[in-house]
């Protein structure tokens, strides 16, 4: 392994009992493909991860669904799916990931090594789930929903109903569902200072357009997708 497996224990904050699913939630395909120079397919996906990467996203799931209805029995389902679609998204994973250093740990090939893949948030993320099914799989779901609790404390403390919400994903499913082409975001100019900029973003579709503004470019984009789909209901409104 790239580093030791006692110290990604510590940092995880649980002792595995069988280490081969340790290890099996750290290696990449890139590293099997390289490693199995004999193409037996059932050798490589048996050392993968990716069987495992199913199983903890659904793991991974439960256990958000679980904490979030104890936490905030009070809030209705959407506003608990719109948290839980946060808890649960590559982004926020990729950052919790990131934040115990599970990059450093993981086995890729050479090739992905090279393009930056112990950085990348679909790896990071991927490989997290794994790992997730790996405590799964070496204890109980008890066991993986207490460590998912305290892996996402702080998100799981921070992350409230309208926080969550993702118009850009909301806007794309919405034009999807009528058969439209998705959204096109284009920062159309920056005003102030470097320090403090002000970027305007329009987002375009077939037949339509609007504009946000925001601090950063990401947030002039979620403006103008929110303008968008206020657009949109009062569009089918009057149809």
């Amino acid at each position: 392994m790239p580093k030791s497996l006692d110290k990604l224990e510590n940092l995880l904050g649980y002792q595995f009992q069988d280490r081969e699913l340790l290890e099996r939630a750290l290696t990449h395909r890139s590293w099997v493909y390289e490693e199995v120079t004999d193409g037996d397919e059932d050798e490589i996906h048996r050392l993968q991860n990716e069987t495992l990467e199913f199983v903890g996203d659904s793991v991974l799931g439960l256990a958000v669904a679980e904490h979030l209805y104890k936490r905030h029995s009070g809030l209705d389902e959407g506003d608990l799916t719109l948290m839980k679609h946060r808890l649960v998204s590559t982004e926020t994973l990729a950052k919790v990931a990131a934040n115990i250093g599970l990059g450093d740990f993981v086995r890729i090939g050479k090739g992905e090594e090279k393009t930056g893949g112990r950085n990348k948030p679909a790896l990071l993320a991927d490989s997290l789930e794994a790992v997730i099914a790996a405590v799964f799989f070496d204890s109980s779901y008890v066991s993986a929903r207490t460590f998912v609790g305290k892996l996402l404390a702080d998100e799981l403390r921070s992350t409230t109903p309208i926080g969550s919400l993702d118009y850009k994903t909301m806007l794309q499913e919405t034009l999807q569902a009528e058969k439209r082409t998705i959204p096109n975001y284009t920062v159309i100019k920056t005003e102030g200072p470097p320090h403090n900029r002000t970027f305007f973003v329009e987002a375009s579709w077939d037949n339509g357009k609007t504009r946000g503004k925001g601090n950063s470019i990401k947030t002039a984009e979620m403006e103008a997708a929110s303008i968008a789909l206020k657009k949109l209901k009062k569009q089918t409104k009057r149809i």
